[in-house]
Parts: C-alpha cells; sequence; structure tokens
C-alpha cells in the first residue's frame, strides 16, 4: 500500500466513525500520521525515481510479429511463451529474462487477437440499476470549428445509470484536469455523488498500469486522492473493446449527444460559448424518455437526486502544478507549447497552473500571466504587454515582433494604432515615433482598451503625436461615460480643425485643486528668539537658538 492509499483508507475509516486511535492499531502507525491524512488527502512529497527502459523494448515488434503470425497458423502449432523465449535468445541474442516476456505476452496477445477480430463472441446480461448507486464516465472525440479554424476537442460525459441523467462538458484535450474539472462540474451539476460505484475505462489519468488480466489496477497518486476528497469507489473495465459493453449507457449516451447536438458541426468563437450551448442541451435532453420507460430522464432524476452523497465543503485543485525556468525570449515551455510571460523574470523559475482551458503563472505566489490554453502542439501564445519594457529600449524590434502579429490577428493592436504609429514616425522619424507608441501601449496596464483607442482617435484627428496627449484623451473618454451629455455645440468654420487637443502638463495646471490652506506666517518662528541683559553694561545680545 502506498502513502496515498494508505491516507485514503485512514480517511475512509474516520469518515465511517472509527476513532484516532483505533486507526493507529490498525494501520500500524502513529497519531501523527492519522492526523496529517484527516486534515490532508496529500501526503508529503516523495522523490520520484525517472522511469527506467527495460531490456525488452528493442524485441516487443519481434514479439508482436509471431503472434501476429499465431493468428493463421494451426491451432496446435502456436508459439508458447516458452518457445518465443527460446527464439528471442537463439536467433536474436536478446539478454532477458523469461519473466519479463510472460508478462508481455500475457498482456499483449488479447490485444492482438482482438485487433485482427478473431476475439471470441460473448453473451450479455441485463442489469438492473439502484437510484443513486452507480454512475459511468467516459470521453468522446468531437469536431468544432473554432474562431474560424477546425479542430479536434473532447467531450466529457458523466452520466448516472439509473436515471439516465448525464452532463456533459468540452475540453481542449482529454488530460487528468480536464479528467478532473469534468467530475467536478458535473457532482456540483448534479449535486451529490453515486453511492456506490463508478465505471471507468482504463485511461491514463486514472490508470498508471494495468495488472494483467484481473480488475486489479495501480492508480495514479493525483487519482487516488480526488476519489478520496469526494468519496467516489471506482469500477475499471476490461481494457479494449472486451469492456466497451460494461458501461455501455455512457458509450451509447456520447454518441447520441454528438449525433443530435454537434450535427452539423458547430462554429463558435471559443470552448466558453460552446460549454454554455452544452448546457442548455443537456436541459433540453432532460426532457426527453430513454426507450420504452414510462417518465422522462428529469422525472427519474428527482426520485435519484435525494440518494446521491453529499459533496465536501472544501475545494479541491484540479490544476497540475509546473515550475519551468523562463527562457531569453521571456517564455515558458508547458506541455509543447510556450507562453510568454514578463521580461523582467527571464532566467527565473515561475509557477505554473494548467488548468483545461487555460493556465495562470505565478511569481512568488503572486499572479504574472494568465493565458488561454493552446489547442495544437507546438504552438506558441504571446502578450505584446510582456514585451513593452524591453522594445522601449529596442524600438527597431518593435515592427516585426511576434506578440505584435498576434496582437493584430486578436483584434487588440487595431488600425487606429497603426494610423497613429505611421503619423508618429512621419513626425518624429522611426526611433522616436515607434518609442512614442510603445509609451501609448504601455498605458493600456491602468487605462481600459476601449478608452485608449478613443483617445489614440482623437490625437490622431488633432495632429497631437505624445503619449500625454493620449492619455488626456483616453481619460476624457472615460469621463464622457460617466457624465450626463452635453449640449450638442455649433461645428467649428470651414478651415479650422474640428478637435483640439490640450497636452497633458497644461490640463493638470488648469484642474489643481482649491488651495483651503492658512497663509504662511512666521509667529512661531519668534518662540525661538531670546532676549538678555549682560552684566556690566547697556547692552544687550541676542541670542538664536
Amino acid at each position: 500500500m502506498s502513502k496515498v492509499e494508505l491516507y485514503a483508507a485512514i480517511r475512509r475509516d474516520h469518515r465511517g466513525g472509527m476513532t484516532m486511535r483505533e486507526i493507529e492499531r490498525k494501520y500500524n502507525v502513529s497519531w501523527r500520521t492519522v492526523r496529517r491524512a484527516v486534515d490532508s488527502v496529500w501526503p508529503e512529497p516523495r522523490k520520484k525515481l525517472p522511469p527506467r527502459p527495460t531490456a525488452l523494448d528493442p524485441y516487443k515488434p519481434v514479439i508482436d510479429g509471431m503472434l501476429r503470425a499465431d493468428l493463421d497458423a494451426p491451432r496446435k502449432q502456436r508459439h508458447t511463451v516458452t518457445r518465443i523465449f527460446h527464439r528471442l535468445v537463439e536467433e536474436h541474442g536478446a539478454d532477458v529474462s523469461y519473466q519479463m516476456v510472460r508478462r508481455y505476452v500475457a498482456d499483449r496477445k488479447p490485444r492482438i487477437l482482438v485487433e485482427s477480430g478473431k476475439a471470441p463472441l460473448e453473451a450479455f446480461v441485463p442489469q438492473t440499476h439502484q437510484p443513486g448507486m452507480e454512475a459511468e464516465v467516459d470521453f468522446g472525440d468531437v469536431s468544432v470549428r473554432l474562431a474560424g479554424e477546425l479542430v479536434t476537442c473532447y467531450l466529457f460525459s458523466f452520466r448516472l445509470s439509473y436515471s439516465g441523467k448525464a452532463v456533459h462538458r468540452v475540453f481542449a484535450s482529454c488530460g487528468q484536469e480536464s479528467f478532473f474539472e469534468g467530475h467536478v462540474h458535473a457532482l456540483r451539476t448534479l449535486g451529490g455523488v453515486p453511492r456506490s460505484k463508478v465505471r471507468y475505462d482504463n485511461l491514463k489519468a486514472a490508470v498508471a498500469r494495468v495488472l494483467g488480466l484481473s480488475r486489479a489496477r495501480v492508480e495514479t497518486d493525483r487519482w487516488i486522492a480526488f476519489k478520496s476528497h469526494f468519496a467516489i469507489e471506482s469500477f475499471y473495465c476490461r481494457p479494449g473493446i472486451d469492456g466497451a459493453h460494461e458501461k455501455g449507457g455512457v458509450e451509447g449516451q456520447i454518441g447520441y449527444f454528438r449525433r443530435n447536438h454537434f450535427t452539423p458541426v458547430p462554429e463558435v468563437d471559443s470552448l466558453a460559448e460552446l460549454n454554455e450551448l452544452v448546457e442548455q442541451w443537456d436541459r433540453h435532453d432532460g426532457r426527453r424518455r430513454i426507450g420504452s420507460r414510462p417518465r422522462t430522464i428529469d422525472e427519474y432524476f428527482e426520485v435519484e437526486r435525494p440518494l446521491l452523497l453529499p459533496l465536501p465543503e472544501e475545494p479541491f485543485e484540479t490544476g497540475r502544478v509546473f515550475t519551468p525556468r523562463v527562457d531569453r525570449y521571456s517564455q515558458i515551455a508547458v506541455r509543447t507549447n510556450r507562453y510568454s510571460v514578463p521580461v523582467r523574470l527571464i532566467g527565473r523559475r515561475v509557477r505554473v497552473l494548467l488548468h483545461a482551458s487555460h493556465l495562470v503563472v505565478y511569481d512568488r505566489n503572486v499572479e504574472v500571466a494568465r493565458h488561454e490554453r493552446l489547442i495544437a502542439k507546438g504552438g506558441c501564445r504571446l502578450e505584446l504587454d510582456h514585451y513593452l519594457k524591453a522594445l522601449i529600449r529596442k524600438p527597431g524590434a518593435f515592427p516585426g515582433a511576434t506578440a505584435l502579429e498576434q496582437a493584430r490577428s486578436a483584434g487588440k493592436f487595431t488600425p487606429v494604432h497603426d494610423a497613429w504609429w505611421a503619423a508618429a514616425v512621419k513626425a518624429h522619424g522611426d526611433t522616436e515615433g515607434t518609442r512614442a507608441l510603445i509609451e501609448v501601449l504601455l498605458l493600456g496596464r491602468h487605462i481600459p482598451h476601449e478608452h485608449l483607442v478613443a483617445g489614440l482617435a482623437s490625437a490622431l484627428r488633432a495632429g497631437a503625436l505624445t503619449a500625454d496627449a493620449v492619455a488626456l484623451e483616453a481619460r476624457k473618454a472615460a469621463q464622457a461615460e460617466d457624465e450626463p451629455p452635453a449640449p450638442v455645440l455649433p461645428s467649428a468654420p470651414a478651415g479650422q480643425p474640428s478637435a483640439t487637443v490640450t497636452f497633458l502638463h497644461e490640463w493638470k495646471l488648469a484642474h489643481l485643486p482649491p488651495d483651503t490652506r492658512p497663509l504662511p506666517s512666521v509667529t512661531p518662528y519668534d518662540q525661538l528668539l531670546r532676549r538678555r541683559r549682560v552684566s556690566g553694561g547697556d547692552q544687550r545680545e541676542g541670542e538664536a537658538q
């Protein structure tokens, strides 16, 4: 039993009413261990050894070839494990053990049989599910036109076996963070946890290793902690196609949902918009009947809802933590993709919390960047604001910056920016004009984007090509939204500019607050002067202290 499994068992017994001293005797642990397990699902981190390659790896394709050749060979003249082992040693000079070959053949032979379509037919036995007892979980791939591009996403489905009530969620990947976030969303929507068991595939987010042909599994530590937190009892189906019928309810549910709601291919701007549609489709599906059932899914769910286990009050962090180092391009690598961070962090390690749809970057518990997670592999997402401090020293690198092109594509760098930039370059030269634009972009850290664009447009009309003028016009645009509309003034005569701009320092001098301080006086300083008579004459001496 691993330490995570020990903590999960202690928490389970503690929930069942066992005293701490009884738990100490049962597991032969100290009271400190019991207290830590009750307070936290995670034990102290243990250093993990890197995985080591085995001597059998180069010969696995050879073994697969022997097993595939046996599919057409006479039944009594097929390879045994012993024969495969002797052929590897004699014909290929393999330095492997018999036990290593036996474990691989026991795992690989049934899979090859299924892949060839020669697996024996099985009989299926109908099952009856009790309310609030069981559920099924699975992922299914769906095609979505996201922001004009056709991409493959993954549909998470959590289905109660009795009522057929299902909750869906679309993610960019089917990794462990998506697996956890899908569970959290589904359990909160349903209002509880099934009492008996939840059926799963042998997906990598939950299962680290399948032990032969049995039901035993080596589960991942984060999944053990997640189950312990929500009191979920897992049941794993047989690997491959052989076990698909063991959770046929959710398999059919994903197919129904994909055919009825993802046909034709939906076109959305973001996954958040798509998931809003998915929630509407879930509510609509609750009013339908499954097969020949006399009542709807929602009517059966009303019977099942009170029987579910309550959810824990404390939250569970579903994101995964990484600690990459910032390279000289002010980027970090997370799961085959690269994301930008402020240039002041170059050379330092940062903490990244990766979620299913976004990631957050922290520097000493202070959030420094937030990005939408990339779907494709090998992508790069850069924020122009992260490079401004470097670009103001190197304005020549600004026109060809990748972050600038991405800002244009995202609509953050508008044609108004380009027009003001061109006018500034014409008036001040390439270097100073570009530096003036960068100073304007730095204003975006404390001025809303729409107000900054309005300030740029006003300054451009008036020919004011300084950052101070843009800041003033942006503040005027912000004040205009809060103030009531002013009366319409007559238009300016022909030949005069249609807009005027006051520079920021002039505007500040004209809008100084009233000075309510009293006039200065020297009366208090008189106390510092002291007069005294000097002995032996009428001479007086003033002495300043």
